[in-house]
């Protein structure tokens, strides 16, 4: 990798606190804004990366990570968020607003393969492709840079994964064994 990465997962929303049951409509990813505490979770994340000086902000374009981004921005003197839709959450299909059990058990969840996708949605496998085509482009646009990209748990997980070279079976691991999924508002270093 020419460039250094750092992710933040957005801040908690609605969906974290007040309805944790169900997957995010489709329609309200763009309008699903951050609660206060979503918003001071991440000013205190970024307090971790002042220092760095980090020179882009790559974002997905849903509402809870343009927030963000806008936050991070302000905070880390980044004047200008690039916006990409392939760092978008992972989606879901016919399940987008339904209650999260009848996803997992349409998946059997524990067991989920890393292939396997609902009707009119993605696998892990096709957001890898997405997040792998992001990174690429990023690669070849910036050498040496410092770049925080902002975006969703499952393509963060997926993005982190394939900086560290990581496969599927690997990636499974860690988010079924390990269970290291990035939390709400975190913040991490991509070695």
């Amino acid at each position: 990798m020419n460039n250094r990465y750092f992710i933040i997962r957005h801040g908690e929303n609605v969906y974290q606190i007040r309805k944790k049951e169900f997957i995010y409509p489709s329609k309200e990813n763009f309008t699903i804004k951050l609660t206060p505490n979503g918003r001071n979770q991440v000013r205190k994340s970024l307090k971790r990366i002042k220092e760095e000086k980090i020179d882009l902000i790559y974002s997905s374009d849903f509402q809870r990570t343009k927030e963000t981004a806008i936050i991070a921005s302000k905070e880390l003197n980044v004047r200008k968020i690039n916006f990409d839709k392939r760092l978008r959450d992972l989606n879901m299909g016919i399940f987008q607003g339904r209650l999260k059990e009848d996803y997992y058990r349409f998946l059997n969840y524990k067991k989920r393969k890393f292939y396997q996708k609902p009707p009119k949605g993605e696998s892990w496998a096709d957001l890898k492709k997405r997040t792998a085509s992001f990174l690429k482009d990023i690669e070849e646009k910036h050498k040496n840079k410092k770049i925080l990209v902002v975006g969703h748990a499952d393509p963060l997980w997926i993005l982190s994964g394939i900086i560290k070279k990581k496969n599927s079976q690997e990636l499974l691991k860690e988010a079924f064994i390990e269970k290291n999924h990035i939390k709400v508002g975190e913040l991490r270093k991509v070695n």
